[in-house]
């Protein structure tokens, strides 16, 4: 199968180039500049140039290809970005599937649990939980509007899947993306951990799950690409003994979470340019990112890493690509 990859220079999109390789798949990635690029050393892909904001460009890059695998999006968590995020996340998912649907041509969507419903301890959320709970920020908006528009589509006849992923670590995050999190605990060592809690999952799971999706999952259906789930607190405490250093002591607590979102707001303002503390950050941290992927694990042979390998993984890949300060 001939799949084209957008989003291919990042964390999810390069992981799922190499899986689909590994697969057997021939694979074209959509790139903003087509120069020769670290992350595709080795990897023997077609580069197209374009920009999902660019209909043509997505009608010219679609031609001749069985699939797309949409991974290209803009995240920051936050308040000010809405109108760039719509236009990326909502307005280039739009452009791929309604390319995908005049070429029937088969679509996975890299979605977020983000865009889900939130979880509690007792209750983690699954792909028909009400979507409830989240944080107003650009961001979750972005995604979920995505899904809605995506769902249109589907209804018209796209051969669609969406996936949602966790919070991932592991190889090839160049950026790096979610990957900065634990170099930002190991650096800083910090002695409190936000209040809420995450789905840690192992970046090569969640590219396995998202090529699994491509080769059988149900058109129209949701897939949570999830993994283990701990408390910030604990997260952060393996972490620290990953790297080295010495865990957080204790929770956040509300009033310093209020204080320091309102400084991260305040700071924005003064500088004309959003810090990432803020207090849509600091809200998301102070919730439970619990999800349940059964539906994944039973319809596309979906497989949970243990979190202390997935951050050793993620540890050992820095450090040996100069991220990690000696």
């Amino acid at each position: 199968m001939q799949v084209l990859v957008t989003g291919g220079t990042g964390f999810v999109g390069n992981n799922v180039v190499r899986m689909l390789l590994d697969h057997g798949h021939e694979v074209r990635v959509l790139v903003r500049d087509a120069n020769p690029q670290p992350c595709f050393d080795c990897l023997d892909v077609e580069l197209i140039e374009g920009d999902i904001c660019d209909f043509e460009s997505i009608v010219f890059a679609c031609e001749g290809v069985d699939a797309v695998i949409h991974s290209a999006a803009m995240v920051h968590i936050g308040w000010s970005q809405l109108d760039r995020q719509r236009e990326v996340n909502v307005g280039g998912t739009m452009n791929l599937a309604k390319a995908a649907l005049s070429n029937d041509i088969r679509m996975v969507y890299v979605s977020s649990v983000d865009a889900l419903g939130i979880g509690s301890e007792e209750h983690p959320a699954d792909e028909d939980s009400p979507r409830i709970g989240k944080i107003p920020c650009s961001y979750v908006v972005s995604k979920s509007e995505a899904e809605q528009e995506l769902r249109n589509f589907i209804d018209d006849g796209l051969d669609a899947v969406i996936v949602n992923p966790g919070f991932m670590l592991g190889p090839n995050d160049w950026k790096p993306s979610s990957g900065r999190m634990l170099l930002e605990v190991a650096e800083k060592n910090p002695p409190i951990a936000p209040s809420g809690g995450m789905t840690i999952c192992h970046i090569e799971d969640v590219a396995s799950g998202i090529v699994a999706a491509l080769e059988k999952g149900v058109a129209g259906r949701n897939y949570i690409l999830g993994g283990t789930r701990m408390s910030y607190l604990d997260a952060w405490s393996l972490f620290a003994d990953v790297a080295g250093n010495k865990p957080p002591k204790r929770k956040m607590g509300r009033v310093i979470t209020t204080i320091a979102g309102c400084i991260g707001d305040i700071i924005s303002k003064l500088s004309r340019r959003e810090s990432d503390i803020n207090s849509a950050a600091i809200k998301m941290g102070s919730l439970f990112h619990y999800y349940d992927c059964s539906r994944a694990i039973e319809e596309l042979d979906y497989t949970i890493t243990d979190p202390r390998q997935t951050v050793e993984d993620a540890w050992e890949w820095f450090n040996e690509n100069g991220y990690v300060a000696k």
